[in-house]
């Protein structure tokens, strides 16, 4: 893909999470057919067989530079794909929809500080301004808008989990600076490959306790999470990041909860209510303040 203009890359984005979200509430949905480590490895085992002949004359091309960047690709393939899946798929088995919303609004925060902690990059006034009031949002849309929910809130071991995979996606987002120049398609296909294999043994000893309940709605579930949020949304993220840079990029993780109320909403139902548009009126805000602080910054690396 070329260079895009700065707006084009934010709708992008906007279009990534909208299928993470959807990845979140399948996750939810067939927690109970799929164990959390089988779920991860069939998506990414999927993933594999559908980007690899895609990307196979890439790959070749890139050979030379695999080869001499193999650990920075295997790093974060096990870091962005493996470890992060893992972690977030268990935990939501334990942890309700809205307690993780809350963790994963760290994101935006936690993606500034690692990148001033690894590269000496301070963050701009306009992004922490932006990342507090779309957190803010976030809050709006998970209490309700209602202080007195905050107090009625619980934690457990799911919410650890969650805390665990939304550190290793904060690193993965800042170590994507140092991706090596190969083409993004070559990129994609190695580090769903190196997830697919980082799971296969947790899956396996997974399946020696628990049986996978297949039905049309759990093939189905499969099927979504192999194709949009694997290999469509990883491939547009990780070009929006070298589009933008790992700051900007994090803000727009706080579209997920407006997202997903969105989706619940309109696939089950759930009533969408004005503490729903505040939220989102907030977190809009806070994710334009840093797309219109200054002009666009590319980096080209396709060949």
């Amino acid at each position: 893909m070329q260079t895009a203009s700065r707006r084009t890359v934010y709708l992008l984005l906007g279009l990534v999470m909208l299928l993470w979200s959807g990845n979140s509430i399948v996750a939810r949905a067939i927690h109970a057919e799929v164990p959390p480590f089988t779920l991860a490895f069939l998506r990414w085992g999927g993933a594999s067989l559908i980007a690899l002949p895609v990307a196979w004359r890439h790959i070749v091309a890139d050979r030379a530079e695999i080869r001499r960047h193999w650990l920075v690709i295997l790093l974060l393939g096990m870091i962005g794909v493996g470890s992060f899946n893992g972690f977030l798929y268990s935990g939501l088995q334990y942890t309700t929809a809205a307690n993780s919303l809350l963790v994963q609004a760290a994101i935006p925060a936690l993606v500034l500080l690692f990148d001033l902690m690894l590269f000496r990059t301070r963050p701009r006034l306009a992004q922490i301004a932006g990342c507090i009031i779309a957190a803010a949002g976030v809050a709006v849309i998970i209490f309700r808008a209602d202080p007195a929910a905050v107090g009625q809130m619980s934690f457990n071991k799911g919410d650890l989990l969650v805390l665990c995979a939304i550190l290793l996606w904060a690193l993965y987002t800042v170590l994507l600076r140092i991706r090596p120049a190969i083409h993004a398609l070559s990129f994609l296909a190695l580090t769903i490959l190196i997830g697919a294999l980082a799971m296969a043994p947790f899956a396996a000893v997974e399946l020696q306790s628990r049986t996978i309940l297949l039905s049309p709605g759990v093939y189905a579930g499969i099927a979504y999470v192999t194709i949009f949020p694997s290999i469509i949304a990883y491939f547009l993220f990780n070009w929006s990041v070298e589009q933008i840079g790992a700051g900007d990029a994090g803000q727009v993780i706080n579209l997920q909860p407006l997202f997903g109320a969105l989706l619940a909403s309109l696939l089950l139902g759930e009533p969408f209510h004005l503490y729903h548009i505040a939220g989102m009126v907030l977190i809009l805000i806070g994710i334009a303040i840093p797309l219109f602080a200054r002009p666009v910054r590319t980096v080209a690396r396709e060949r």
